[in-house]
């Protein structure tokens, strides 16, 4: 699986070096028959020739020794004493060839034991000769160690390793086989020749006799059988000649013959006679057979050389001719492929991208002009071309239809967001005159529960604007203070009687990022109350730093993993293209996509107390001091909207031409509220004795601000309203959308602070009343 995924030069590599090894296996498999036969003939010329000679000589001092010790002779006679002399001449001619490092290299070790063992029994041979002068060597030791040296010596030639052609080799193993026969002959000639030499048998040379002839015919005529027609006819001439009849007739009188019954039925002279003419034809036919088996390995010896120079030579020029073919063609292979790798990097990498952009910037491509066919050639990977050509024509036409199609998602999407968003207006308008007119306290709460979640729906109707690609309609030209947008964006999630609000300072946002800065606020906090455990409280704090304004909210869930922090980060910081497919982590694409605008920095965190901490930077240029910090009531200066003394309802304060609505989230009096802050920097004071409750301070004129210029992602600038008017005929009522508006006098938001401050004053006029009639002599409890 690894190598069929490896490149192209790397499997021609592989190739290559498979030709190579395989040339080199069948040169070596070649080699090896031709270096056999030459070990072979070392081995023949240098071990077997010099040996075989010495070997019948062996067996010619073997029958004088015996004949010698028969007739119990003393000394050591002429006859012997030649004998010797030849055996050790050959001796040493033997010993001087088969040592050397050229026998050692064409010896195995089999035959390299089998010729350390021969010169062992040659050494004992010399002992044993001393021991026969000497007269303390009789007639069967001496035998038996002449025997032990000649089978040492056919020991190494079964050691020879065979030729490879299996006809030879059988032919070989007969030949030596005969030689081997011949060795039982010649041990029955020197068994006789003791026998002869005393002039009787003993019962045991008889048995022996009798053994080794047996023993010489069945070996015989075992090699004869599987000698071949041409070496089977010239053994049965030797078969047939006088030797070797009349050699049989007097075996088979010798094996009738009695021990100890009378002289022999035949002299030894007779049968010295026919016993050397027998041992003579013998050997001469058996070397006649050699010879001819050698006429026969010739042929085949060339043969080797043959296939030695054609697989060596030959193949080696095939290997080097496909070598150099396969190089060229690779290198010609690897070009077409780099021109079609290049074509296809440039298509995806610059050619498509480009494309898709600009259809998606609302541009015409001429797919023909853009795709233009590139030429390969007519070979196949001039086919491959023609495909590719096709193929690059059909992703920029299927990039240009995607491209289309998700402009097209797009502009539903935020057709869809606007039509919602319309309705959750009017939804609110609606509420807000329900509001006014409901006094039932229960259906006041369910009236404000169905605004809640009208808000709710509001910000998802302006995620899928973000989603599109576009900016929600809310947006202020005034900066806001920073704790009223961290409640709007508190008035946007489901359960904020969760969230622990801390003192945010006095700082004010700009107005241009406001709306952007709370939906990304209200995303997070919903983030951290929704994977957290019910039980737990959601913090959220924030304060001045050396690079802007920093909102940690922090919450007490099980955390997130290592990685899956680094992901979420990377997907803040680097937002991918959105896809109708990825709505795993919308929340994160779509505060990806409202911190980009304003270079807002959203980094998450593991938290000490084991959940998740989310630190989101305000840069500098969105933040500013508040101009006109609001402090407590009854000071003479404006306040900031807080609870009633009561701690049931969090009624505010309108500023003026700020949407109460989008930054406070409204609750009615029996509403748990959860939203306060920990240590509350302004107090509310104590209630004033007041039959009834004073009208509030009006805030003093902000100076006016300048609109703040902002883009759409395009590039095209955002209309402002009332830019350019006069400050006298200036609408101060926040930008909102185009929406069908209430016909009263006064906006909701108006209507409700008023209201709340009639009901808050209310019940403490009622609450003083009382105190004072209780104070008074006889007056009502």
């Amino acid at each position: 699986m690894r190598f069929r995924n490896a490149s192209v030069r790397a499997k021609v590599t592989a190739l290559i070096v498979s030709l190579t090894l395989l040339w080199a296996f069948a040169a070596w498999v070649t080699l090896r028959e031709g270096v056999n036969l030459l070990w072979a003939a070392t081995v023949d010329s240098r071990i077997v020739e010099p040996s075989e000679p010495l070997l019948v000589e062996l067996q010619r001092e073997r029958r004088l020794t015996v004949a010698h010790l028969g007739a119990s002779s003393r000394g050591v006679d002429r006859g012997m004493r030649d004998q010797r002399a030849k055996t050790d001449s050959l001796r040493a001619e033997f010993t001087s060839t088969a040592e050397g490092n050229v026998v050692d290299l064409a010896s195995d070790e089999p035959l390299l034991e089998r010729i350390a063992e021969v010169n062992v029994e040659l050494d004992k041979l010399v002992v044993a000769r001393k021991a026969i002068d000497t007269g303390k060597a009789d007639l069967s030791q001496a035998t038996r160690q002449y025997n032990n040296a000649i089978d040492a010596m056919y020991r190494m030639y079964d050691s020879v390793a065979a030729f490879d052609d299996k006809e030879i080799a059988k032919i070989g193993r007969t030949l030596s086989d005969m030689s081997r026969s011949r060795e039982f002959l010649a041990r029955e000639d020197a068994l006789l020749s003791g026998v002869f030499a005393k002039g009787t048998f003993t019962e045991s040379e008889h048995a022996e006799f009798v053994k080794t002839s047996g023993i010489f015919h069945y070996t015989l005529n075992e090699a004869l059988n599987r000698l071949p027609d041409e070496d089977r006819t010239a053994f049965d001439a030797w078969l047939k000649s006088e030797s070797v009849v009349r050699l049989q007739a007097m075996e088979a009188q010798l094996v009738q013959h009695e021990p100890g019954m009378g002289p022999l039925p035949m002299s030894g002279e007779s049968w010295r006679v026919a016993a050397d003419g027998t041992l003579a034809g013998m050997q001469t036919t058996t070397l006649a057979g050699g010879d001819r088996l050698l006429d026969r390995i010739i042929p085949v010896a060339i043969g080797v050389i043959v296939r030695l120079l054609l697989a060596g030579g030959l193949g080696l020029i095939a290997v080097i001719a496909s070598i150099v073919l396969s190089i060229t063609t690779t290198r010609q292979l690897l070009a077409q492929l780099k021109k079609l790798r290049d074509a296809a990097h440039e298509l995806s990498d610059e050619r498509l991208p480009g494309i898709v952009e600009r259809i998606g910037h609302g541009q015409q491509v001429d797919v023909a002009k853009e795709a233009p066919a590139l030429e390969f050639g007519d070979d196949e990977i001039g086919q491959v071309g023609q495909a590719f050509n096709t193929m690059q024509h059909t992703a920029i036409t299927v990039a240009a239809e995607q491209a289309e199609l998700r402009r097209s998602i797009r502009d539903i999407l935020l057709s869809l967001a606007r039509r919602t968003q319309g309705l959750v207006h009017r939804q609110l308008t609606v509420l807000d005159v329900m509001e006014r007119r409901e006094t039932d306290p229960e259906e006041l709460k369910e009236l404000f529960r169905l605004d809640h979640l009208a808000i709710r729906m509001r910000r998802n109707a302006e995620n899928l604007i973000v989603l599109s690609g576009s900016s929600p309609a809310r947006t202020w030209r005034r900066a806001v203070p920073m704790v009223d947008v961290v409640r709007g964006a508190l008035a946007e999630v489901e359960d904020y009687t969760r969230v622990t609000l801390m003192p945010m300072g006095e700082v004010v946002l700009v107005g241009r990022a406001v709306g952007d800065v709370i939906h990304l606020l209200a995303e997070l906090i919903e983030n951290a109350v929704s994977f957290s455990p019910p039980y737990t409280n959601v913090q959220v704090s924030g304060q001045l730093v050396a690079n802007g304004y920093v909102i940690e909210i922090e919450d007490r869930g099980l955390g997130m993993k290592p990685e899956d922090l680094d992901s979420a980060n990377e997907r803040i910081a680097d937002p991918p293209e959105f896809r109708i497919s990825g709505t795993a982590r919308l929340g994160l694409y779509v505060v990806s996509q409202l911190a980009r605008r304003h270079d807002i920095q959203v980094v998450l965190k593991a938290s000490p107390y084991g959940g998740t901490t989310v630190v989101v930077l305000l840069p500098q240029e969105l933040v500013e001091l508040d101009p006109a910090p609001r402090h407590p009531e009854g000071d003479g200066r404006p306040s900031l909207p807080r609870r009633t003394s009561t701690g049931t309802t969090l009624a505010t304060v309108a500023r003026p031409a700020e949407n109460v609505r989008t930054l406070t989230p409204p609750r009615p009096a029996h509403f748990p509220s959860q939203i306060h802050a920990v240590a509350d920097p302004f107090p509310a004071p104590a209630p004033a004795p007041a039959p009834s409750p004073s009208p509030e301070p009006e805030p003093p004129a902000e100076p006016e601000q300048q609109p703040v210029a902002e883009f759409t992602p395009s590039g095209l600038p955002f209309r402002v309203p009332q830019a350019n008017l006069a400050p006298a005929l200036r609408d101060d009522t926040p930008t909102q959308p185009d929406f069908e508006e209430d016909d009263d006098e006064r906006s909701p938001e108006e209507i409700r602070a008023m209201m709340g401050s009639l009901q808050s004053g209310t019940r403490l006029g009622r609450t003083e009343a009382a105190r004072l009639m209780e104070e008074q002599p006889g007056g009502e409890a």
